[in-house]
């Protein structure tokens, strides 16, 4: 189909487009220039389970779900494809895929960051001889030169979360891509590298400074791919994608695929791009998002923190010359947790939860330990429910589920606070459970911290669009960026900590006794 002329487009393309390439759901919002939502769609990601412990995305179903919630939203808005000023894409980080440089095809499936296949692979590496000498070289020169470059590596452990080790399975176990790569024929992306070269009919190979530094593979103090850690585990430097800036001209979708080329003018890590949408722009700002995942993360400025046991450090995004660092802790399993207390019928709609926690005085002493996903800390830790009774109720599961989302909210802000040298300021929530005003009431008396939820809860959306308006001028700069923003709630503490000091202790001698499992 021939492309439509764009005439006076300057003068017609007055929204942009933020996408959301969730692990679960995969959302598209139109956003005017108010920053309120003209259009929407919303499709369910569709995961695939070919063994036990593997969790994989077909790319082309994605990339069909992909175009069709675009079409979906702006048909929705009302509009027209060359109304569109810029497209922002934030997708959920460290999935991956290799393909043929020539041809475009894939070796393999997405691998999801939920996958596991690399445990063996992990548990090997983490008992070897050359990991202990590792960790006592970067010791001693993170001892001699108190540079925190040499830090991290000097406790390295390796997790089947890191794209790493799945890459390492990769050229291990699928000959074709091991020969491409060989041939320097092999092509590495994340999710929106992948989408961006569908995007461009493979014109444009490229990924952005938030998404590379997710994929541990990247470092962020010398911003370049580790040629260290490639090497350690035999993955050749030719496939990596060029790293751009976040808020960037990545250039325009190919004209057959909407009708007119789209300017693609950000492409941005999901976690990172809530960071952005939430405006936490200074030093100090919080952004906590409970979705499928959990993830706190901080803006530490200009300052780059080295990764410590259960804090990681990250580029927030990079602008020109102005490059953001972030520290976050996470926790991977609160969605799918509540995913499986309705599917076994425990509530029908998860609205019902906060009710449910509310019209109880306590869990009766019932504890949840939330372990569906694999813990970065112990791959045998179980998922559990411990202290039931016969007056135990539907209420109180519930009511314990989400106690213990509150009880690692808690914990992260405490290793926050005492291993990030840096004052927190706001704290704003954001994702689907930030909805639950029992789980964000509890978070605020744990920390005794005011939290503020967005009347948007969709903040990796908008924070991709926010991007892609800077980039292309239609919003001139953060400030403005600001004074969109609207606050639905505000939790202030209400309760004392120490109110729920018996309840967490139990919790964590419930955690103690699923360890090793």
């Amino acid at each position: 189909m021939p492309c439509e002329q764009q005439e006076s487009a300057a003068a017609t393309a007055r929204y942009v487009v933020g996408v959301d390439v969730g692990s679960t759901v995969l959302k598209c919002h139109v956003y005017d220039q108010a920053a309120a939502v003209r259009g929407s769609s919303c499709r369910k990601v569709e995961s695939l389970y070919p063994r036990p412990g593997w969790v994989e995305l077909d790319p082309e179903v994605l990339w069909s779900q992909f175009v069709g919630v675009i079409k979906e939203a702006v048909q929705a808005a009302g509009l027209h494809m060359r109304q569109i000023a810029g497209l922002g894409i934030s997708t959920q980080r460290a999935t991956f895929i290799t393909w043929h440089k020539k041809t475009g095809k894939p070796f393999h499936n997405f691998i999801s960051w939920q996958d596991v296949r690399s445990a063996e692979l992990v548990d090997s590496w983490n008992k070897s001889l050359l990991l202990k000498v590792i960790h006592v070289i970067f010791t001693v020169l993170h001892f001699l030169t108190g540079s925190d470059r040499y830090l991290a590596p000097s406790f390295l452990n390796f997790s089947t979360h890191q794209t790493s080790m799945k890459l390492s399975w990769v050229f291990k176990n699928i000959y074709e891509a091991e020969e491409a790569a060989r041939k320097n024929d092999c092509c590495f992306g994340t999710v929106d590298t992948w989408l961006l070269y569908r995007l461009t009919k493979g014109s444009v190979y490229a990924t952005d400074y938030s998404n590379a530094s997710a994929t541990g593979v990247f470092e962020p103090f010398t911003k370049c791919w580790n040629p260290t850690l490639c090497h350690l585990l035999s993955i050749p430097m030719s496939i990596y994608p060029p790293v751009k800036d976040t808020s960037f001209n990545f250039g325009s979708t190919d004209c057959e695929i909407f009708g007119v080329p789209i300017p693609i003018m950000a492409m941005v890590a999901d976690q990172q791009s809530a960071m952005f949408g939430e405006c936490c722009f200074q030093p100090g700002d919080v952004k906590l998002t409970m979705g499928t995942g959990g993830f706190w993360n901080v803006n530490t400025g200009q300052q780059l923190f080295a990764s410590r046991r259960g804090l990681y450090p990250l580029i927030g995004w990079k602008i020109g010359e102005e490059v953001v660092y972030l520290t976050e802790g996470c926790m991977s399993d609160i969605g799918s947790a509540i995913r499986w207390a309705q599917d076994i019928n425990l509530f029908t709609s998860v609205d019902e939860t906060e009710k449910m926690a509310w019209s109880i005085v306590d869990s009766q002493g019932v504890c949840f330990v939330p372990d569906f996903q694999v813990s970065v800390n112990d791959p045998l830790l179980c998922a559990s429910f411990m202290g039931l009774k016969p007056s135990t109720t539907r209420n109180h599961l519930v009511r314990a589920i989400l106690e213990s989302v509150a009880f690692r909210n808690k914990q992260l802000h405490d290793m926050i606070v005492k291993k990030v040298r840096i004052p927190l300021q706001t704290i704003r929530a954001d994702g689907g459970i930030s909805n639950n005003s029992f789980v964000m009431q509890m978070t605020s008396d744990l920390i005794n911290k005011r939290i503020e939820k967005p009347a948007n809860a969709d903040m990796s959306s908008l924070g991709a669009a926010f991007l892609a308006g800077l980039a292309s001028g239609f919003w001139t700069d953060k400030e403005q960026l600001k004074k969109l923003r609207q606050v639905e709630a505000v939790f202030e503490p209400q309760k004392g900590s120490e109110e729920y000091k018996p309840a967490m202790d139990t919790w964590l001698q419930a955690v103690k006794r699923s360890l090793h499992w």
